[in-house]
C-alpha cells in the first residue's frame, strides 16, 4: 500500500526553497503553535495556504491538510483537500480511502457516486498489490456507496463478497447493515455475531461491545425474544475459528507454528528470511510490540516503545521484539525503509492469535517463565514509557 502519512508535518517547511525563507519561517512557527493536534495543525495549514496561495509546495501542503483533516475526523475538509490531492495523484491510497469514507458518511447521491468511483480505484490498486485485506476493504466501501445510492441488494452482495475475500469484523458489520435495511433481521444478527466473535486484529473491545448490543436487539426483533442468542454466538465462534484457521493454512501451508499454543515454542520469520526461535529467549523477560503498517497509532507509539527499550539496553535478562501482523508481507520492507525503523522486526506467524491480540498497537510482557505478565491494549502517550518500564521491572522481580 502506498504510504506517506507524515509523522511530522513540520518536515514540509524544510522542503521550501531558500528564496522563500519567510514562508518557511512562518510555517515553522504555525506548526509549532499547533502542538501536534490534528485540528490545530489543519487550521495552521489553512491559514498558511491562504497567506501563501502561490507556495511552491502547495501540493505537499494540501496533502498535509488532507491528512490532518482525516486525523481530526473533519469530513468536509477531508473531501475538500483530499479531492485536490487525487486530482494530481489518483493512486494515493491513504487519501483515496479517507475521501471515500468521508463521502459515504456525507450522504447524498452525488457523494455516493464519487465514493463508488474512488472505491473502485482502491480495489484496482489492491488487486495490483495482491492484498486481500485491501480488496475486502474496497468492497466494503463499494457496498457503502451502493447503499447510499439506494441499491441495497447490490450493497449486500458487495458486503458478502468483502467477507469472502477477507473475513473480518468490518465486512461482517457491513453485511449486517444492509441485511437490516432489507428487513432481514435474523441475517443481520448472524452477521453481527460474526463481527463479535471473529478473531480480528483490527477490532476493538468497544466495537465488539456495540456489535454484541445491536446483535441482541436485532435477534429479539426477528424472533420476539433473545432465547437462542447464546447458541447463535457459539455457532459463529466455531464457524469463524474454523474459517480463519483454514485461511491461515491456505496462505501459509509451510508454517511451522500450526497447533502451537506456548509462545516460547514459536519460530518467527524476519522480512529478510532470518528465523528467530523464541525458545532461545527462555529465562528472559520478553516484551512484544504488535503493530501493522496500516495502523497510524502504531507509528506514533513506536518511538516511545524504543525509548522504553533503551532503558533496558544493557540488561541481558530483557528482550524487546517488534512484531508485524500485516497479511500482505510485501508492504513491510518498503514501510521499514521509508519510516527508517532501526529495530529488528519479525512477522507474527500465528503468535498474535496464540496470545489473543485483537487490536493494535498491543504490547505484551512475558515473564521469565514465558507466561503473559502484562498486556497494554493501545497506549497513553504521556504514560506509556513509564508504565511499560514499570511492568518490565515488576516482571524481572517476579519469582
Amino acid at each position: 500500500m502506498t504510504r506517506g502519512l507524515p509523522l511530522a508535518l513540520a518536515a514540509f517547511a524544510c522542503l521550501l526553497p531558500a528564496q522563500t525563507a519567510g514562508e518557511r519561517r512562518d510555517l515553522d512557527a504555525a506548526l509549532a503553535e499547533s502542538r501536534g493536534s490534528p485540528a490545530d495543525t489543519l487550521r495552521a495549514l489553512e491559514t498558511h495556504l491562504q497567506k501563501y496561495p502561490d507556495s511552491p509546495r502547495r501540493a505537499e501542503l494540501e496533502r498535509a491538510a488532507a491528512v490532518a483533516a482525516m486525523d481530526a475526523h473533519d469530513g468536509a475538509r477531508t473531501i475538500l483537500y483530499g479531492e485536490r490531492v487525487l486530482a494530481r495523484q489518483a493512486g494515493d491510497l491513504p487519501i483515496l480511502d479517507g475521501v471515500a469514507q468521508a463521502l459515504i458518511a456525507a450522504g447524498g447521491a452525488d457523494a455516493a457516486q464519487r465514493a463508488f468511483k474512488y472505491a473502485l480505484r482502491i480495489e484496482e490498486l489492491n488487486w495490483e498489490s495482491h492484498s486481500d485485506r485491501g480488496i475486502g476493504h474496497a468492497l466494503v466501501l463499494e457496498a457503502g456507496a451502493s447503499g447510499g445510492l439506494g441499491r441495497f441488494e447490490e450493497a449486500l452482495t458487495l458486503a458478502c463478497r468483502a467477507f469472502e475475500t477477507f473475513p473480518n469484523a468490518e465486512a461482517a458489520r457491513e453485511i449486517a447493515r444492509w441485511s437490516e435495511r432489507l428487513g432481514k433481521f435474523e441475517d443481520a444478527a448472524k452477521a453481527l455475531a460474526d463481527a463479535f466473535t471473529i478473531p480480528d486484529l483490527a477490532s476493538t473491545a468497544a466495537g465488539r461491545a456495540r456489535d454484541r448490543a445491536r446483535m441482541g436487539e436485532l435477534f429479539e426483533r426477528a424472533r420476539g425474544s433473545t432465547a437462542g442468542l447464546g447458541d447463535l454466538v457459539l455457532e459463529a465462534y466455531d464457524r469463524n475459528v474454523a474459517l480463519l484457521h483454514a485461511r491461515e493454512l491456505r496462505l501459509r501451508p509451510a508454517g511451522g507454528n500450526a497447533g502451537i499454543a506456548d509462545p516460547m515454542e514459536f519460530t518467527l520469520t524476519a522480512p529478510d528470511g532470518r528465523k528467530l526461535a523464541m525458545a532461545g529467549l527462555k529465562g528472559k523477560v520478553v516484551v512484544l510490540d504488535f503493530w501493522a503498517t496500516w495502523c497510524v497509532p502504531c507509528r506514533a507509539q513506536h518511538p516511545l516503545y524504543r525509548e522504553a527499550a533503551g532503558r533496558f539496553r544493557d540488561n541481558p535478562a530483557v528482550a524487546f521484539l517488534s512484531i508485524d501482523a500485516d497479511d500482505d508481507r510485501s508492504l513491510v520492507g518498503p514501510f521499514l525503509d521509508e519510516e527508517k525503523w532501526p529495530d529488528a522486526v519479525y512477522f507474527e506467524d500465528g503468535l498474535a492469535r496464540a496470545l489473543g491480540v485483537f487490536g493494535f498497537p498491543t504490547t505484551i510482557v512475558l515473564d521469565q517463565r514465558g507466561q503473559v505478565f502484562s498486556r497494554l491494549n493501545g497506549y497513553v502517550p504521556e504514560r506509556y514509557v513509564e508504565t511499560l518500564s514499570g511492568r518490565v521491572r515488576a516482571a524481572l522481580e517476579k519469582r
